[in-house]
């Protein structure tokens, strides 16, 4: 079977990637930050495949976003890069190219790594968030693939640009520097599902807060949303589908308000204190000065995002699984695994 370079691999989401790639039978290269995550990544994966599967069919790679060192001996006979690499914060950082410098510079790592190692084919995983940072044509309600985000939209974070300027970089550079690269993004939107180990950084963190009843009352503020198995499911699909070839795929289920998602919770946890209180907006407002967390979504207040993913429904056979009970597997993950 083919051999698979995953940037990232100890990610979320990732995991989830190389967990699905190894049991349709690939070899995977994942690169990790240190031996540490490479380890990690191992433990996480072991118990869920075959015996000996994690230690024949996996290895790692270290790697860094913002060095050249090892990316091509990484990408040197691979037969495709999963690039999934990228900074997602809880908190939008003061100085943007926190963000925008890793995601760029990795994303076009990446391509360079492939060109020069004679890999043909590339899949990024990009995010909703280079697609509805801007506004709709008249006539039009929902996002698609056609849409980009505008990196200097009224609101849009710093998270929201580096997505943005790190997958048009990978298509600029297969168009001008590498055309012999069949590219594809994967464009999931906000992500939900149970990890498969505790090291799940900071992309469960809004479903912690919901069930820490962190805050008094919700704000008016939601999102597309997606399971973290069907994003995985989406990148093996588009790997082994050539026509997928020079396509933008979104990935999402629908679209949630944040109060939405406690009361749907709070029917599925009873015994659990979770606030359900919706808050108006000037409150919200008011305690974004103070927490950085909420200060993020005050421009996204009331503003409800649709997404149409038809396309990945019909390139990819995709049948997206109903969010809120990937909420639910979620919130019971979390519950039976607290952080200490």
């Amino acid at each position: 079977m083919p051999t698979v370079l995953v940037t990232g691999a100890s990610g979320y989401i990732a995991k989830h990637i190389v967990l699905r790639l190894l049991r349709a039978g690939y070899h995977v290269r994942g690169s990790v930050r240190d031996s540490a995550k490479g380890k990690a990544l191992r433990d996480a994966l072991a118990p869920l495949l075959p015996d000996g599967q994690a230690d024949t069919h996996l290895s790692t790679v270290t790697l860094d976003l913002l060095c050249d060192d090892g990316w091509l001996e990484a990408a040197t006979g691979v037969d495709a890069i999963l690039h999934t690499a990228s900074p997602f914060p809880m908190v939008q950082p003061k100085d943007p190219q926190e963000l925008i410098a890793p995601a760029v510079k990795g994303a076009k790592r990446a391509i360079r790594a492939a060109k020069a190692a004679g890999v043909g084919r590339v899949i990024l995983t990009s995010s909703v968030a280079a697609v509805s940072g801007c506004d709709l044509p008249p006539g039009r309600s929902t996002y698609d693939e056609r849409n980009w985000s505008d990196p200097d939209y009224p609101g849009i974070t710093p998270y929201s640009v580096s997505k943005t300027l790190a997958e048009k970089a990978a298509w600029d550079m297969v168009a001008t520097e590498a055309p012999g690269i069949g590219l594809t993004t994967i464009n999931p939107g906000f992500v939900v599902g149970a990890p498969l180990d505790g090291h799940y950084g900071t992309s469960l963190a809004v479903i912690e807060r919901l069930l820490a009843a962190r805050d008094p009352m919700l704000p008016n503020f939601g999102f597309t949303m997606v399971d973290v198995g069907d994003i995985a499911e989406m990148h093996l699909r588009a790997l082994q589908r050539d026509e997928t070839t020079g396509q933008r795929l979104i990935g999402v289920a629908d679209f949630l308000w944040f109060a939405e998602m406690a009361e749907h919770l709070a029917r599925q946890f009873p015994n659990r204190k979770i606030v359900t209180r919706r808050a108006p907006d000037f409150v919200v407002r008011f305690l974004g000065l103070f927490d950085p967390a909420i200060r993020s979504i005050v421009p996204s207040l009331g503003v409800r995002t649709d997404v149409d993913a038809s396309r990945a429904r019909g390139l990819l056979g995709m049948t997206f699984r109903n969010p809120q009970d990937s909420l639910t597997e979620t919130a019971r993950w979390l519950m039976d695994h607290p952080r200490v």
